[in-house]
């Protein structure tokens, strides 16, 4: 239980911590939204810097269908997937003078932001062999120092959402940066083309993705310096071990049940992230520097419908309002897969995505923490980072798989190949909602209050 010396959580205090998902998800975009899209694929009229360092890294298939890229691409995800629970069970046992979630923070930021500039800078050697090998490395580090951060940073969602009402806030503030983050991380080519003319067309990506992450920095160092971790958590170090932890969480069948839904949910959503900019550029025929405006409009619509979800999710339940995203989405895509040319096809896909969006970028995060309070009260044991890193480690498999299906399905490079990702999509989010129905949330909430009440 918490100390009544303890200062009162405030949705100000609330807001400072989600200035650092703005950073995280920042750089998380610049990798997620364009690392395929400038090492593979190739260059036309319309948008010269498709594939501009493809040149340096294999191309070709090397197994079945299966390309380097890929693979790298998915071993990075599973490598990161694996390093969560080692990295929850180091901070949910650990206990540092500043707490067990920020000092993660504040000592990592800076080598985040490091890592995401290298990945478009150091393969670039005039050896394809040493190319791969740098990519793999410096991708492998780019998942691991995310780890670092995001695993103690999601734990103190569930930490700091002392209340349900504080729950649902928290959720519904960091998705607002989230996709803010997101968002300023298409930018990415207006800003390489607003600086060509002072670094030349490589060097003007390099430069632009420099700049977007230091601001990723800083935007991470604010929460890691501002929020006095002890002032507000009454933090005790678990003495589960990370592998033991992690099975007792996946033990939890309310968890288990979230998660199923979650991995495919995830597959579907990077399949669909990882093509988004060829479904622009190579169906829509949309020059990829209104990829940013076509991304800005989505989460403004997005976030307009914030203060609705907000409201709803107490009254409807997080559950019902959960599974209409589901099918949403797989609307999405489904519109996606059939769309022709020309640039109203994108705006069609971003107001009807805003709608999901703002659904499942709020209340899944919600979900976990419900969990994860709930086996605090029944176990008397804090494992916040754990459930959340049992969450990131399941969804992450499905990213894995996704990006070895997507760059496997669009070797050929053809219009076909990338509808075809679409679909895959769409039935997989139709699958997902159909999961997702065997959740409880009701009985969560209820036994979270009897068990509250009974203290």
């Amino acid at each position: 239980m918490r100390s009544r010396a303890l200062k009162p959580i405030t949705n100000k205090l609330l807001w400072i911590f989600a200035i650092g998902q703005f950073g995280w998800s920042l750089l998380s975009g610049i990798v997620t939204n364009w690392m395929v899209y400038y090492y593979t694929g190739s260059p036309d009229a319309q948008n010269p810097n498709t594939g501009i360092f493809a040149s340096g890294i294999t191309q070709n298939p090397i197994l079945f269908k299966l390309t380097l890229f890929g693979l790298v691409l998915a071993v990075g995800r599973i490598f990161d997937a694996i390093t969560d629970p080692l990295i929850a069970g180091w901070s949910d046992g650990s206990n540092y003078k500043g707490g067990r979630r920020i000092p993660f923070m504040r000592a990592i930021a800076i080598p985040f932001a490091l890592v995401t500039i290298g990945l478009f800078t150091i393969p670039q050697t005039v050896n394809t062999a040493v190319n791969d090998v740098l990519l793999f490395v410096l991708l492998l580090l780019f998942y691991l120092v995310m780890t670092i951060f995001c695993t103690p940073y999601n734990a103190l969602i569930a930490e700091l959402g002392d209340t349900q009402e504080h729950r649902i806030n928290v959720s519904t503030y960091i998705s607002f940066t989230f996709i803010a983050g997101q968002s300023i991380s298409f930018m990415l080519p207006n800003v390489a083309g607003f600086l060509e003319g002072f670094a030349g067309q490589a060097g003007s990506i390099r430069l632009a993705v420099a700049i977007m992450s230091t601001i990723a920095c800083i935007a991470m160092l604010v929460p890691s310096f501002y929020i006095k971790e002890r002032d507000y958590i009454d933090s005790k170090p678990s003495r589960t071990k990370a592998f033991s932890s992690l099975l007792k969480t996946f033990s939890n069948g309310q968890f288990r049940r979230f998660v199923y839904s979650d991995v495919i949910y995830f597959f579907a959503l990077t399949l669909f992230q990882t093509g988004l900019a060829f479904y622009e550029t190579k169906l829509m025929e949309i020059e990829d520097t209104w990829t940013f405006v076509l991304t800005a409009t989505m989460t403004f619509l997005s976030v307009l419908q914030y203060p609705v979800v907000n409201k709803l999710a107490p009254k409807l339940g997080k559950k019902k309002l959960i599974i209409t995203g589901f099918f949403a989405y797989a609307g999405v895509f489904l519109i996606t897969s059939v769309c022709g040319k020309g640039l109203y096809w994108g705006f069609i896909v971003a107001v009807c995505a805003s709608v999901p969006m703002a659904i499942l970028g709020i209340l899944p995060q919600a979900c976990v923490a419900d969990v994860a309070e709930l086996s605090r009260l029944e176990t008397g044991e804090d494992r916040s980072g754990m459930f959340f890193a049992a969450r990131t480690f399941a969804f992450k498999m499905g990213q894995a798989l996704a990006m070895v299906v997507f760059t496997s399905m669009t070797v050929a490079k053809t219009p076909a190949s990338y509808r075809s990702t679409a679909v895959v999509a769409t039935v997989t989010c139709l699958i997902g909602a159909c999961l997702f129905f065997l959740y409880n949330e009701k009985m969560i909430l209820a036994r979270i209050e009897e068990l509250k009440a009974s203290r």
